[in-house]
C-alpha cells in the first residue's frame, strides 16, 4: 500500500511540477532554431553510437549528450541517457537529477526507471527513498522477471539497510585531501611504506609517459608516481620513470613494509599480471613477472607482502564462474614462492573482492569486497588472524571511508592512526584523489615496533650494503632475511609484537651487530632509530653479543643464545687466522668478589662453547672484568642491564 501511494504522488508530483512537458527533439517545437536543433539531433546520434557500445563509450557519449541537453533540457530520454553515463561514471551522484528529471517528463521514460531511482538515491546515501524504489521495481516486474531479478534487488536493499546503520555510527576522524599529490587528473591507488616516508600511487595525468591518451576512455595512460614526506608534508611528486614506465599502462598495486620492493600490475596476454621491483641504492630494477605458481593464465590484480616477506596475498579471477578472490602464496625453505592457495570462505565471497593490504603488524588485513555487509559495490573491510592462522569475520570499517560507491584500496599507517584512499569527493581537485583518513582514535593494528637507522662504517661513516637478520629467540628460527638500502645505508624493519627478536646486522669484512627486542603480547606501537655502526674485521675491534643470556646471577648459558653464538662461530670459521677474548662485565650490585667471580665465569662458559662446536682453544682466551669497564652510569636498572653483558674483541690476526 505504502508503495502505491508513493507511486500515485510522483506521478500527481510529475504533472505538475513547473509546468513541464516532455519536449521532443523536432521542428515542431523549435521551428526558430533549425540550426541549434540540427546540431543537438547530431551530438544525440554520434553520442547514441558511443552509448551503445558501453564501458568506455559511456564518457564519450556523456560529453555529446550535454552539448544537446543543453539546447533541450527537457527531453525524458535524453535526461534518462545522461543519468546512465554518470551511473557508468566514478561521479555517479551527478546522476540523481537527471534520472529524476526524466521520470517527472515521462513516468514510463523506461521499464528500470525505478531501479534507476532506487540506484541513484543509494549512491546519494538517501537509504530509505533508495529501498522504496527498489520495491516499487519489484512490483512492477512480470513474474518470471520478478524471479530472476529477485536475488540481485534483494541485495541491494540489503545494501541500503547496512548503509542506514553505518551512517548513524559515522566513524570519528577526519578526511583530507593531499592536496599536494593531487592534480586535475585521476590520482588513485596509494601504497605507502610502513614509516610513511614515502608513498607511490597511479596518476593518469598529463606529460605521462609518452603524453599519449586511451582511445578506449580518452584519458593518459597510466604512469607511477612517488612522493617523499619531510617535516610531515608530502613532496611534489616525481615521475618514477623508466624502467617502470613505459608508453601504456603501469598502475601500482603494492609496497613492501620496508618500501624496497614495488608490486605494479601490467595488462598482457593473460588480461594481466604482478610485477615486482627492486629499489637497488636510488634506482628502480625493472620489473619482472611473479612466478608462474601466483601468475596465471587469468588476471591477477593487487599484492601485498606480509611484514616479515614470507607470505605474498594477491587478487586473482583464476576460480571461473566465482569472480576474483583473495590468494596467498608462501616461501619456502629455496626462497621459492610456493603455489598459491584460496584464503578461504571467510573472507572470499561468491562476490569480487579487490584491494588487498597487509598491515604491518601481521595480523590485520584490509579487501575491499561486494559482498559480506557492503553498503554499495565495493566496500572496505579488515579481518585479524589469531594464533592460529584463522581469519575472523570481516568487519566493515564503516563510513564516510566507505561509501555507497566502489571503494577500492585502502592502506594504513604503522600506528594505526591514518588511511590512505583514493575518492571522488567534493573538494577534490578533478576526477579521483588522494586522502587521508585521520582516525580520532588509533586503530587496533598498533601492536609493533619500527625500527630504523642507517648502517654505516664505524671509521668512514660510508653506507654500507648490509644483511638483516630477523630471528625468533624462542625458537631459534629465522623470521626473515632483509638487506638495507647499499646507496643510502638506510634499513626499516617491522616487529610486530608477541616475540622476543634478535636482529642481527652482517657484511662482509666487518664485524656483525646485534640487538635485542623481548616484545610482549600487545605491546603498543613504537618508533626505535639505531644507526649501526659496523666495525672492521681488524685487531681491536670488538661488539656486544646482545642476545646472549644467562640464568640471574649464573653462569648458565640460556637456550636462546644459540643463534648469537653461532653467529661468532661462523665468523671464527670464515676467518681462521684471527685470535679473540671474550670478556664479562656485570653491574655494580654485590660485592666486588662476586662480580669477578661472575663476570669470569660468564666469559669462559662462553669460549667452553665456541670449543665444544670446533673452535681451536688456542684462538680463545677469556677474562671477567666485574663492573670496572661500565658503558652506561649504574644509576638505573635499564643502564645496570647494559653493563651486564658479554663482549668479544679481536686480539690477534695471524
Amino acid at each position: 500500500m505504502k508503495n502505491l501511494l508513493l507511486l500515485a504522488c510522483l506521478f500527481l508530483f510529475s504533472l505538475i511540477i513547473n509546468c513541464q512537458e516532455n519536449t521532443p527533439f523536432s521542428k515542431e517545437y523549435f521551428k526558430d532554431n533549425k540550426e541549434g536543433l540540427f546540431e543537438a539531433l547530431n551530438n544525440i546520434s554520434d553520442g547514441d553510437d558511443y552509448y551503445e557500445t558501453g564501458g568506455g563509450g559511456y564518457a564519450l557519449a556523456l560529453e555529446l549528450f550535454l552539448k544537446a541537453n543543453e539546447f533541450n533540457p527537457h527531453n525524458a530520454e535524453l535526461n534518462y541517457k545522461i543519468g546512465i553515463c554518470y551511473l557508468n561514471s566514478i561521479y555517479k551522484t551527478k546522476a540523481l537529477d537527471y534520472i529524476q528529471k526524466a521520470q517527472k517528463l515521462d513516468p514510463k521514460v523506461s521499464s528500470d526507471i525505478f531501479y534507476r531511482l532506487g540506484q541513484v538515491y543509494q549512491y546519494n546515501l538517501d537509504f530509505f527513498k533508495a529501498v522504496n524504489f527498489y520495491n516499487l521495481y519489484l512490483d512492477n516486474l512480470e513474474a518470471q522477471e520478478k524471479t530472476s531479478k529477485l536475488e540481485h534487488i534483494e541485495k541491494k536493499i540489503a545494501e541500503c539497510r547496512v548503509g542506514m546503520e553505518l551512517i548513524k555510527n559515522i566513524v570519528p576522524g577526519i578526511i583530507v585531501n593531499i592536496k599536494a599529490l593531487n592534480s586535475p587528473f585521476a590520482d588513485f591507488c596509494p601504497v605507502i611504506s610502513a614509516d610513511e616516508s614515502t608513498l607511490i600511487f597511479t596518476s593518469r595525468r598529463e606529460k605521462s609517459t609518452g603524453n599519449e591518451k586511451d582511445p578506449n576512455d580518452l584519458q593518459y595512460f597510466e604512469d607511477i608516481y612517488f612522493s617523499k614526506k619531510e617535516n610531515n608534508t608530502w613532496s611534489e611528486p616525481e615521475n618514477i620513470g623508466e624502467p617502470i614506465n613505459t608508453v601504456g599502462h603501469d598502475a601500482t598495486v603494492g609496497l613492501s613494509p620496508n618500501g624496497q620492493t614495488l608490486y605494479i600490475y601490467k595488462g598482457d596476454k593473460n588480461g594481466g599480471d604482478i610485477y615486482f621491483c627492486d629499489l637497488v641504492g636510488e634506482t628502480w630494477s625493472s620489473p619482472k613477472p611473479l612466478p608462474p605458481t601466483i601468475n596465471s593464465p587469468h588476471r591477477e590484480t593487487s599484492a601485498c607482502l606480509s611484514p616479515d616477506g614470507n607470505t605474498i596475498y594477491f587478487v586473482s579471477d583464476r576460480n571461473k564462474g566465482f569472480g576474483r578472490d583473495i590468494f596467498f602464496s608462501e616461501k619456502n625453505t629455496a626462497e621459492e614462492w610456493t603455489e598459491a592457495k584460496n584464503i578461504g570462505t571467510t573472507i572470499n565471497t561468491k562476490f569480487d573482492e579487490e584491494g588487498v593490504f597487509a598491515h604491518p603488524n601481521g595480523k590485520t588485513l584490509y579487501f575491499s569486497s561486494k559482498g559480506h555487509n557492503t553498503m554499495g559495490g565495493y566496500d572496505i573491510f579488515k579481518t585479524l588472524k589469531d594464533e592460529n592462522g584463522n581469519w575472523s569475520e570481516p568487519e566493515n570499517i564503516g563510513y564516510p571511508i566507505n561509501t555507497a560507491d566502489d571503494d577500492v584500496f585502502f592502506v594504513v599507517s604503522a600506528d594505526g592512526k591514518r588511511g590512505y584512499l583514493s575518492s571522488v569527493r567534493p573538494d577534490g581537485r578533478g576526477e579521483k584523489d588522494i586522502y587521508v583518513f585521520n582516525f580520532s582514535e588509533a586503530q587496533n593494528e598498533n601492536f609493533l615496533t619500527l625500527l630504523s637507522g642507517k648502517v654505516t662504517d664505524n671509521e668512514t661513516k660510508n653506507p654500507i650494503s648490509a644483511e638483516i637478520e630477523i630471528t625468533d629467540l624462542s625458537t631459534g628460527e629465522v623470521i626473515s632475511v632483509f638487506n638495507n638500502n647499499e646507496s643510502s645505508g638506510e634499513y626499516l624493519l617491522t616487529l610486530p609484537s608477541g616475540k622476543n627478536y634478535s636482529i642481527t646486522v652482517s657484511a662482509e669484512k666487518y664485524l656483525f651487530y646485534s640487538e635485542n627486542f623481548d616484545l610482549p603480547e600487545n605491546s603498543k606501537f613504537n618508533e626505535v632509530e639505531i644507526n649501526i655502526e659496523l666495525n672492521a674485521l681488524k685487531e681491536n675491534s670488538k661488539i656486544i653479543l646482545k642476545n646472549v643470556f644467562f640464568d640471574y646471577a649464573r653462569a648458565i648459558i640460556k637456550p636462546e643464545s644459540k643463534s648469537e653464538l653461532n653467529r661468532l662461530i661462523k665468523i671464527l670459521n670464515d676467518n681462521p687466522k684471527i685470535r679473540i677474548e671474550v670478556s664479562g662485565h656485570t653491574d655494580n650490585v654485590s660485592s666486588l668478589e662476586t662480580n669477578n667471580r661472575l663476570s669470569n665465569d660468564r666469559a669462559k662458559a662462553v669460549v667452553d662453547y665456541l670449543i665444544e662446536n670446533g673452535i681451536d682453544k688456542t684462538r680463545l682466551e677469556y677474562k671477567g672484568y666485574a663492573y670496572f669497564q661500565p658503558v652506561a652510569e649504574n644509576d638505573t636498572e635499564e643502564n645496570r642491564a647494559k653493563n651486564r653483558r658479554v663482549e668479544f674483541k679481536i686480539i690477534g690476526i695471524d
